[in-house]
């Protein structure tokens, strides 16, 4: 884990950004086993009233662990990550995740995360626990 100053409330966490391409969104859906239509099929999408392809959840989460983890310098000091999906992504934006520290208490550390699509549009909301200064026990 990389040394960093201790961080304080309302501190900005470093922006995750990712253009959500077809190919891109086709393969993480095959690499989470994820073969529902709305993803790759615009017709489809549009039949269950969408407006076009949509991101899969858990492509939201990659980004906020990932997010989390550029914070913490260290993947395995990520405690939790939890979102609520708010409006649809569709394939082709560009997301960004960013926050802020939420809560600091000793090496634990609460981070406030939103994802924007490139439209401004709120996709998901959530949040991260990671710890710093000490090992994680997994």
């Amino acid at each position: 884990m990389r040394e960093r100053i201790a961080p304080a409330l309302a501190d900005e966490v470093e922006p995750v950004v990712l253009h959500t391409d077809p190919v891109r969104v086709l393969r993480f859906g095959a690499a989470t086993h994820n073969a529902h239509r709305i993803h790759y099929d615009t017709a489809h999408a549009h039949s269950e009233g969408l407006a076009d392809r949509v991101v899969m959840a858990q492509l939201h989460g990659s980004l906020f662990f990932r997010a989390a983890a550029r914070f913490a310098g260290d993947p395995d000091a990520v405690v939790s990550v939890g979102w609520r999906n708010r409006a649809p992504a569709y394939v082709g934006c560009t997301l960004t995740v960013a926050g802020t520290v939420r809560a600091v208490d000793g090496g634990r550390v609460t981070l406030a995360l939103e994802e924007r699509s490139d439209d401004g549009t709120l996709c998901a909301a959530g949040e991260a626990i990671v710890l710093l200064g000490v090992n994680p026990v997994c």
